[in-house]
């Protein structure tokens, strides 16, 4: 049928053929700004989020004007997967990103390294049971643990050293030579009985209120008299004179050998102050001239508890006593009363002479 005899149609059929075959001739003829007309229906059925397959690159020559081309890289609207971007169908795979392994393992490589050697030391410091690292691990913690706690009795006592070491037996048998004597500043811990303010309570006061310490009524006082060059010196306060006061009449008779106040040292009382002895001692100190009566400044401080044997380890760093001496004498007071017979004993004058601290 001649085209021009051809009868239109009211819907456009004979329209939509005679468009179907321009198109087609048309088709290898297409230039590239024109871009084919098709419905949404004739796109492929593709997600947003789907990366063109490598064979639709294959099958256009990869030039920048391809329709396809761009067609497909405009249906990505949606929000690209990370790490995987699209340009022009390629995929970027980053490797201007990433740097070589060598390149950043290596300085990665030496600080784990030293970081270990580091770490190994301090293991080894912490851990080891053996070798010059425990002995310096050792030796820190012992040092470390003497000054923690001097620093806590030094905060109980107010005085320091907060313990001092018994020189000799003018306090046994409730001192012995070698104890570690803790002690109090003047007035801290004062008991009840003690009406001064250095905390001491005599033993006069201690008999009417029944007051002991170390195996005796009224406290053990160490103090420092005037002139003295040598250690303090730790006894028991007897009882308190004041000053021009005759205390003849209030000595006990067995701690000096006077007749009267006359042939009494430092009677009448030069001052006021404490009578002062040793529980293993004959005379008062007063008495024997080892004192005047102790006035209250030259207080250095209160016994309050004992520790026995300690003391020998600051004796014999000073040189006070030896070796042989500390083990003689600890052994020596453990042994029951019976062994002991064969032991040199200490006569009471030299315990008098001598100081307790």
């Amino acid at each position: 049928m001649d085209e021009g005899d051809r009868p239109t149609d009211t819907d456009g059929s004979a329209g939509r053929d005679e468009r179907a075959e321009d198109q087609s001739g048309a088709a290898p003829d297409e230039s590239d700004d024109e871009v084919p007309d098709r419905s949404d229906d004739e796109v492929p059925d593709r997600s947003e989020n789907e990366i063109p397959d490598e064979n639709d690159f294959a099958a256009s020559d990869g030039s920048e004007d391809d329709p396809d081309s761009e067609r497909e890289v405009d249906l990505g609207d949606g929000p690209e997967p990370p790490g995987e971007a699209v340009d022009s169908g390629e995929v970027d795979t980053g490797s201007e990103a990433q740097g070589s392994p060598e390149s950043v393992g290596g300085p990665a490589f030496e600080t784990a390294e030293t970081t270990t050697a580091d770490e190994s030391l301090l293991y080894r410091f912490r851990h080891d049971r053996e070798g010059a690292l425990m002995w310096v691990r050792e030796m820190l913690a012992s040092v470390g643990v003497v000054l923690l706690v001097g620093l806590l009795l030094f905060g109980v006592s107010g005085v320091w050293p907060p313990m001092v070491a018994v020189e000799s037996g003018s306090m046994e048998p409730n001192m012995q030579v070698g104890d570690l004597v803790f002690v109090t500043e003047p007035g801290r811990l004062a008991p009840d009985a003690a009406e001064n303010g250095v905390g001491i309570v005599t033993h006069e006061v201690g008999e009417e209120v029944d007051y002991r310490t170390f195996g005796s009524h009224g406290s053990v006082m160490i103090y420092t008299p005037p002139g003295r060059t040598g250690s303090p010196i730790i006894h028991r306060a007897m009882f308190h004179v004041t000053e021009g006061e005759n205390w003849y009449d209030r000595a006990d008779p067995e701690h000096h050998n006077a007749v009267d106040c006359g042939s009494l040292a430092n009677c009448p009382a030069p001052h006021d102050g404490y009578i002062t002895l040793g529980d293993n001692n004959g005379a008062y100190d007063q008495a024997s001239g080892l004192s005047p009566p102790v006035r209250a400044e030259w207080v250095n401080g209160v016994a309050r508890l004992r520790v026995p044997y300690l003391g020998y380890i600051r004796l014999i760093a000073t040189g006070q006593v030896e070796l042989n001496e500390a083990i003689a004498g600890a052994v020596g007071s453990g042994l029951p009363a019976a062994m002991e017979t064969g032991l040199p004993a200490t006569s009471s004058a030299l315990a008098s002479s001598a100081p307790a601290v």
